[in-house]
């Protein structure tokens, strides 16, 4: 009779144990880990994953220099990022616009910024060789963002009026037949 009642006594103890256990597992915050990594948009070093929510969303930020005086290479700050799926996955990919203030929140974590210097001292190697490299620190508060002024189009870089281009498609046709 003392024996039953001390197993079901160890039953008891051992089912709220199990039930605590459980409870206290489902009750957890996942915790936001940030993770940092290379993601190529088009060439080597030309963009970074931060991964700030646990559910692998984040920014994909964009890579780009600045050559306009050819004895220098710096980075050229564009703070509006690219929304990053999957970033805890095996494929991560970016979509959409994510807001600045995710941008100037990733910028604000010193792990971020070593990296992209890191990665836009890299590209800098890529894009001007002979440049010698030069840290610019990105924006860390929205008063300090400034309009980003890029290069104006060159000709080459334009669109074929698609009328000149039909004439030029059949001429090539009726000199082929």
């Amino acid at each position: 009779m003392a024996c039953q009642k001390r197993i079901e006594l160890m039953v008891r103890v051992l089912t709220m144990v199990v039930m605590a256990g459980l409870l206290s597992a489902c009750t957890q915050k996942k915790s936001t880990t940030w993770k940092v990594f290379p993601l190529q948009r088009q060439t080597p070093h030309d963009g970074l994953a931060v991964v700030s929510q646990p559910d692998g969303y984040g920014v994909h930020l964009y890579l780009e220099t600045d050559t306009s005086d050819p004895a220098v290479c710096s980075p050229r700050w564009l703070p509006d990022p690219a929304r990053l799926f999957n970033g805890n996955g095996t494929a991560p990919f970016s979509s959409g616009l994510a807001p600045r203030s995710e941008f100037l929140a990733a910028v604000n974590r010193r792990d971020v910024r070593n990296t992209l210097k890191q990665e836009l001292e890299a590209l800098c190697k890529l894009r001007a060789p002979q440049a010698r490299w030069q840290w610019l620190e990105p924006p860390l508060k929205a008063s300090e963002l400034t309009p980003v002024s890029l290069p104006a189009l060159e000709y080459p870089d334009l669109l074929i009026d698609p009328a000149e281009e039909k004439e030029r498609e059949d001429k090539l046709m009726k000199e082929n037949s």
